[in-house]
Formats: C-alpha cells, sequence, structure tokens
C-alpha cells in the first residue's frame, strides 16, 4: 500500500494535470475573439508542451516515493551504511565441498542454511498404526493369565466342530464326486456330520448361558456397586436366548447362536463403560466373541457346501412334532375302538331284542 505522504502527493498531481486539461480544453474550445489569432504550428507547440508538463509532477512524485522514506526514524526505511562498509570489507571464503551438481539451481521454496521443517509423510503409517492397535488389542497384557488360558480353552471345542464340519463337508463333496470319500466314506462322513451337529449347538446354549451367570458373580461381589434387577436381568435374558435355540434346525440354531454372542458382546461392553466389570473385560471378550463368531461363520459355509448333498437329522422339534401326530393317532385309534364297541354292544342289543321276539312269536303259536 502507498504511504501517506505519497498518497497525498500523487492525489495534488492528479488533481493539478486535471486543472491543467481543463485549461487546455478550454483554451481550445473558447472563442478567442479580443485576441488575434496564432498560427497552427505555434498553437501545436504550446499544446504539446502543456501536455508534457501536465504529467511531469506524476512521474516527479513516483520518483521522490521510491527514494525518500516516508519515516526517516524507520528501522526498515533507513540505510545502515557502516555495516554495508563492513560487510563491503569482508572477503568471500571459498568453500568447495557444498559445490555439487544442484548447488547452482535457485532454491525457490527454501533456503540454504535452513533445515527443511516439513518431513515426507509415511502414506504406510496409517496401516502401521493399524497392525500396531490390532496387536496391541490381541495381546490382552491386562488380562489376568488364568482368566486367559480357560477362557482360550473354552473356545477350542468351537474351533474344532467348525473345523471338523469342513472337513466332513469336504469329504461328502470328495465321495459324490468320486464315489469314495478321502478318509472317510460319504455315508460315516455323514453320519458324523449328524453327531457333531448337536455337540456344537449345545456347546454354545452352555457357553451363552455362562456369559449371562458372569453378572450375577460380580452382582454377589459387588464390583462397581449393587445394582439388582437391571444386572440380574443380564443373567436371566442370555439362558432364555440360548436353550430355545436346541429345538431349531441346525443351521437356523446356528444362526440364532451367533446372534445371540454379538448381542451380549454389545451389552457387556456397555456394562464395562458403566462401571460394573473390570476395564480389560470388554477387550477380553471382543476376543473371544470374533473367534466363536468366526467359527459358527465357517460351519455355516461348510454345511451350505452340502445342503442338497445331506439329509438332515430329526431335530427336537422334529421329534416333538412327530410325538404330537403320535399321540393324535393314538387318540383316533382310541375314540375308533370306542365307537366299534359301542356299535358291538348296539348291535349284541339288537340281536338280543330280535331272539327275544322270536321266542314270544314261537309261544304264542
Amino acid at each position: 500500500m502507498l504511504r501517506s505522504g505519497r498518497a497525498n502527493s500523487l492525489a495534488r498531481s492528479a488533481l493539478r494535470s486535471k486543472t491543467l486539461r481543463g485549461t487546455r480544453s478550454t483554451s481550445r474550445f473558447t472563442p478567442q475573439t479580443s485576441k488575434p489569432l496564432i498560427p497552427h504550428g505555434e498553437r501545436l507547440k504550446r499544446l504539446t508542451t502543456l501536455a508534457l508538463t501536465a504529467y511531469r509532477p506524476l512521474s516527479t512524485s513516483l520518483q521522490r516515493y521510491a527514494t525518500t522514506p516516508a519515516h526517516p526514524e524507520s528501522p526498515y526505511d533507513a540505510i545502515d551504511k557502516k555495516h554495508e562498509e563492513s560487510v563491503g570489507k569482508e572477503e568471500l571464503e571459498p568453500h568447495p565441498e557444498e559445490v555439487s551438481t544442484a548447488s547452482s539451481v535457485h532454491q525457490v521454496f527454501e533456503e540454504k542454511g535452513v533445515p527443511d521443517t516439513e518431513k515426507d509423510e509415511d502414506m504406510l503409517a496409517g496401516v502401521y498404526s493399524d497392525i500396531k492397535t490390532i496387536k496391541e488389542t490381541f495381546a490382552l497384557n491386562e488380562v489376568p493369565r488364568e482368566a486367559f488360558f480357560v477362557g482360550l480353552a473354552g473356545v477350542v471345542p468351537y474351533l474344532a466342530t467348525s473345523a471338523s464340519t469342513v472337513y466332513l463337508a469336504w469329504d461328502i463333496n470328495h465321495a459324490a464326486l468320486d464315489g469314495q470319500g478321502f478318509l472317510l466314506s460319504g455315508e460315516s462322513a455323514e453320519l458324523l456330520l449328524h453327531i457333531l451337529e448337536p455337540l456344537q449347538i449345545g456347546y454354545g446354549a452352555v457357553i451363552i448361558s455362562f456369559l449371562g451367570a458372569i453378572h450375577w458373580g460380580l452382582e454377589w461381589a459387588k464390583y462397581g456397586g449393587t445394582h439388582g434387577y437391571r444386572r440380574y436381568a443380564y443373567g436371566v435374558f442370555a439362558p432364555a436366548v440360548a436353550w430355545p435355540t436346541l429345538l431349531l434346525p441346525v443351521e437356523y440354531a446356528l444362526i440364532a447362536q451367533f446372534t445371540a454372542f454379538t448381542f451380549l458382546y454389545f451389552a457387556d461392553a456397555r456394562a464395562c463403560v458403566r462401571g460394573w466389570t473390570p476395564h480389560w473385560y470388554m477387550t477380553y471378550r471382543f476376543v473371544l466373541t470374533f473367534v466363536v463368531g468366526a467359527s459358527i461363520v465357517i460351519s455355516l459355509i461348510g454345511r451350505g457346501q452340502i445342503a442338497d448333498k445331506v439329509s438332515r437329522l430329526p431335530g427336537p422339534a422334529d421329534r416333538l412334532k412327530a410325538l404330537r401326530d403320535q399321540q393324535m393317532e393314538e387318540i383316533e385309534k382310541e375314540e375308533r375302538m370306542r365307537r366299534a364297541r359301542i356299535v358291538a354292544a348296539d348291535e349284541e342289543e339288537e340281536d338280543d331284542d330280535d331272539d327275544e321276539d322270536e321266542a314270544e312269536d314261537g309261544d304264542d303259536e
């Protein structure tokens, strides 16, 4: 921006040039009646002189603005001649070690001798941070060693049944394509698969019930205070959801238990935030729930590969339905027998009546 003194000088110069232009215009278009006429060449010379004089103050003011400081006492505009003389007396020292192929290139965004504070960003820093977070999560350093090892032992049956389901499904498919399984025949693999079904579902129902019972123990220990029915509801809800899954078909039972495990994890996470459980319990539950959920998904994938090759064994619901149908058949059978006895009794009575009538007719004769 222009300084105040220079701005006033420019304004005065512009005003003066405008006044001169007005004077020039008046001298050109105002009729001259009392003075003698001026030759054309002389008049053109005068106009040119006036025009040059009109713009001279503007250029002069610009020169003054560029060379004269606005504030003589300002340290930014004053020239330190003593310092310049001392710098001029110094001799330049050669530094051959600093000469390189890039030393003559002008540094546009940085200066020589100034350290580069901006470092190159590592594009994989976020990935490394995520990997570090996952390692710290699965390390479970704060979890007591007893609970850690017992919890890992608790997921071993799930891993075993899931791996067995996948292998048996592969063996059944192998037998269907080649006529003979890899290690077992198709019938044997199918029989073992039907044996694994109730084991996995029953074990899942037990674990879900156990997860609810933990909150009863924490309430009795008064961990985080006493909360009454709200905390007891966790222990009641878990078995109420788990045990009905035993009556469902295998696929539906596994899906229901997967949903129950996930819901209980979120419930335990909220309890941990409220201070009802130890601070490490949420991470501990996440790891175990992740392993169990992955095992259930693997089992479902394995069973999905042989859905059209394996006959479904009757489950508890099928057995209950068969029992009800059998009871209805027995009731209908008893009803038919009762009706047959009634009909037989009626026929006997009719025969007796006929015999009595015949006997009476014979006596009359």
